[in-house]
């Protein structure tokens, strides 16, 4: 097998194809490759990747460096081809590396200064290796540096003129440690304002695919503790879980996110000790400037992601001196939690019940456990069905003990408030838990969304949508219909066409964006718009013959065509399963059967329908506004009127 390595180009091949390979470690391997198989020692690849730009933990660095250039030649550390290890001394490149233009091979690391700059074209450097046939990550190439970045690199040419230069490195080693110059460089790097920040998730070292639940469990509560613990602006979960895995520039996915700092590393397992290694990047100039590591076994692991964020937190002056946990977390019922939020998130919703019950069978008093169940059992229910309201007891019981356990915990109190919105329909204790959720937590995206649809049963729409953009601001991806959804029950159909036609062209094969779509359309009275967009909701979840009987009705009897074979396929379905009744209630009142749409709306509600507490703001209804039947409905389930 054989790397290619394009100094001029700032580029990685292998048989022609571009390798990722991040800054630093590509930084390293052009110093590497160009000492020749000589030693180079650790003072100097600090002074090469860093310079005196700023304070970091430079054991981290290198070895993070060292192992993600192993990573992209799949060098083994224990029997290596390419890099090895001179213990307490530094690293040597081992493999042979010919320079395919000879005559320019005099110069070594003023070369890679000029080139690693743009400002000399360099021929390529083969490293020739024998491996295994596997595929590789293949990327753009990475760019060239830029321009501004030369002063600092011009420092690389004292590397290679001799002892002098490395007697004098030595000394101001020493008197960086014993002045405490560290400080000054950290307090420099603090001017680097970070006011928001995502958390990439944490790479799984552990080489066993089988621990990816904790990697993900780990970077979900450090993103959590964050949150909870400092004042900067912290991105959610499930907006960062697209970089899961994906390898790409800090400055780009700090753009795409809208931060200024972003955080990554990595988490190992193994047996009973965990390892995590953490960095801080300032997205904007790509500056490290902090990253530590850490060492737990298996009784204290829980820790890590308070400890962590504390640390960042203090280290960005944004610590809001908010308390950690109240208990001590049982190491197996915390396993057990990571894995039920890990298939909650891939939407196994059963399997993941099966282990929020484990968390709870393992320590009773586990109060994260137990809103995880609550919301279990509360995502059952609104399956509706003939379940529906023993899952609502349940999910109410779970959210009851959660709170009883630690009234601190923000996601209890937005359990709770989800609890009095669906099955006690008790409006006044919805607002007040849904509030103090927010309160206790401000970037939790999912408790904004739960009071949004609180204020909407309140008519307090202004609010409402107010709480739904600061949801999906946070969370672009769990629920990318919600803003969609919050503008048509404000009647505001041309923002909600426009939001989901932006939000299809990320998630083109999104069948609930279709449907929703469909409906803004339909409001707007464009109804070969709102069947196309049917057609194309029915071809994303695979009925592709239910979609051309539609593109069919329309071409021979219009919308309503449409609306009677959905009407149908609903009728056919209820034969074989339960249909809830809200959605015959939608086709007979967009049909403009109103004793249809009154019967079924009546049934929805004997049937406890938790959807049935958006009747007044659902446009469909509006026909209904004036009919006393319609009224009587409104005041039984107990809402505000609205008309």
């Amino acid at each position: 097998m054989e790397f290619e390595l394009d100094r001029d180009r700032y580029e990685l091949r292998r048989s022609g194809r571009a390798v990722k390979l991040e800054r630093m470690p590509m930084e390293l391997l052009i110093l590497l490759v160009a000492k020749k198989g000589h030693l180079v020692t650790r003072l100097e690849i600090i002074e090469c990747l860093w310079g005196n730009e700023v304070f970091i933990d430079s054991e981290h660095g290198i070895n993070t460096a060292v192992r993600k250039l192993r990573q992209a030649l799949r060098d083994d550390p224990e029997k290596p081809r390419f890099v090895e290890t001179v213990t307490g001394k530094g690293y040597r490149f081992v493999a042979q590396a010919t320079e395919v233009d000879e005559a320019a091979a005099a110069a070594e690391v003023p070369k890679i200064v000029r080139a690693r700059n743009g400002r000399s074209p360099e021929p390529a450097v083969v490293v020739t290796g024998i491996e295994e046939a596997e595929p590789d990550n293949i990327v753009q190439a990475a760019p060239v540096l830029p321009a501004q970045e030369s002063s600092r690199h011009r420092s690389l040419v004292l590397v290679a003129v001799g002892s002098l230069v490395a007697l004098g490195l030595i000394a101001i080693a020493i008197s960086w440690v014993r002045f405490d110059w560290s400080e000054r460089f950290f307090n420099r790097s603090a001017q680097l304002k970070i006011e928001s920040l995502a958390v990439i998730p944490l790479e799984n070292f552990s080489g066993d695919p089988g621990q990816d639940y904790f990697a993900d469990g780990m970077t979900d509560e450090l993103i959590t503790m964050l949150a909870k613990n400092s004042t900067l602006r912290i991105i959610s979960r499930t907006s960062v879980m697209q970089y899961k895995g994906v390898h790409r520039p800090v400055r780009d996915i700090a753009k795409e996110l809208g931060v200024d700092g972003i955080l990554e590393g990595s988490v190992a397992r193994s047996g009973n000790t965990v390892h995590m290694t953490l960095q801080l990047i300032h997205a904007p100039t790509d500056t490290h400037i902090w990253a530590d590591s850490y060492d737990r076994d298996r009784e204290t692991e829980v820790s890590l992601p308070l400890d962590a964020a504390r640390t960042i937190a203090a280290r960005l002056k944004k610590l809001s001196g908010l308390a950690g946990p109240r208990i001590q977390v049982n190491p197996e019922a915390h396993d057990a939690y990571l894995r039920g939020m890990y298939l909650w998130d891939v939407g196994d919703t059963e399997g993941s019940g099966g282990y929020f019950k484990k968390a709870v069978a393992l320590q009773p008093d586990y109060a994260l456990g137990w809103s995880g169940l609550s919301n279990y059992y509360g995502q059952k229910g609104m399956q509706e069905g003939p379940d529906q309201q023993a899952s609502f007891a349940q999910g109410e019981s779970a959210a009851i003990k959660a709170l009883q356990l630690d009234d601190s915990l923000a996601e209890a109190h937005y359990a709770r408030a989800g609890m009095y919105w669906v099955f006690s329909w008790n409006w006044a204790q919805a607002d007040m838990e849904s509030a103090r959720a927010v309160e206790l937590s401000p970037d939790l995206a999912e408790a904004h969304h739960v009071r949004s649809y609180v204020l909407t049963v309140l008519n307090r729409m202004d609010e409402a949508l107010a709480e739904q953009k600061r949801s999906t601001d946070l969370d672009q991806f769990t629920q990318p219909w919600g803003l969609a959804r919050a503008l048509i029950r404000q009647h505001q159909f041309d923002a909600a066409a426009e939001d989901l036609q932006m939000r299809l062209h990320v998630n083109p094969n999104d069948g609930d964006l279709y449907e929703m779509l469909a409906q803004a359309y339909r409001c707007k009275g464009m109804e070969k718009e709102a069947a196309q967009a049917l057609q194309k909701q029915q071809l994303a979840t695979g009925r592709e013959a239910f979609a051309a009987a539609m593109k069919h009705a329309f071409e021979h009897g219009g919308y309503k065509a449409v609306l009677e074979l959905q009407l149908n396929d609903l009728k056919t379905q209820a034969a074989k399963k339960y249909v809830p009744p809200l959605q015959f209630a939608f086709i007979y009142a967009r049909l403009g059967r109103k004793e249809e749409t009154l019967q079924f709306l009546e049934q929805a509600y004997r049937a406890h329908s938790p959807h049935l507490t958006f009747v007044q703001h659902e446009p469909d209804f509006d026909f209904l506004h004036s009919d006393d039947r319609y009224r009587a409905i409104v005041r039984q389930v107990g809402l505000p009127p609205a008309y």
